[in-house]
């Protein structure tokens, strides 16, 4: 039984913890696999420059990176939250580049804030 039984926080804490170890973990994966979508279609100009033209080999990278972040939930949420936060953020910064996808980088704005309320309840929870 937990420690903090009936607690909200708590709760909300789990909830946000499970989202963030999912959500990554799963989005990781495709990058490999390209079943969600095409992922290469979110780079902007400027980042398919700096990969010179290894869009596919870059998310690829993105993907390791993305399943650690998740895994890294699990037994690190204290740090882990807070990279995913600033991890989310770069990727919002990246969708604006692409003049397109307003609505996709509002929502990662979103997921950010949720990742950085995670970083907080992990404060107490973790």
């Amino acid at each position: 039984m937990s420690k903090y039984p009936g607690d909200q926080g708590y709760q909300a804490f789990r909830l946000l913890q499970v989202a963030f170890v999912v959500a990554p973990i799963v989005a990781g994966f495709d990058k490999f696999f390209y079943f969600l979508t095409n992922w290469v279609a979110y780079l902007s100009p400027l980042a398919l420059q700096a990969v010179h033209g290894r869009a596919r080999l870059f998310m690829m990278v993105v993907g390791v990176i993305e399943i650690t972040a998740g895994v890294g939930m699990i037994f690190k949420p204290k740090v882990f939250a807070y990279i995913v936060f600033v991890w989310l953020l770069a990727i919002v910064g990246n969708l604006l580049l692409t003049g397109m996808y307003f609505d996709i980088a509002l929502r990662d704005v979103g997921l950010a804030l949720a990742a950085l309320a995670l970083g907080r309840l992990s404060q107490k929870y973790s």
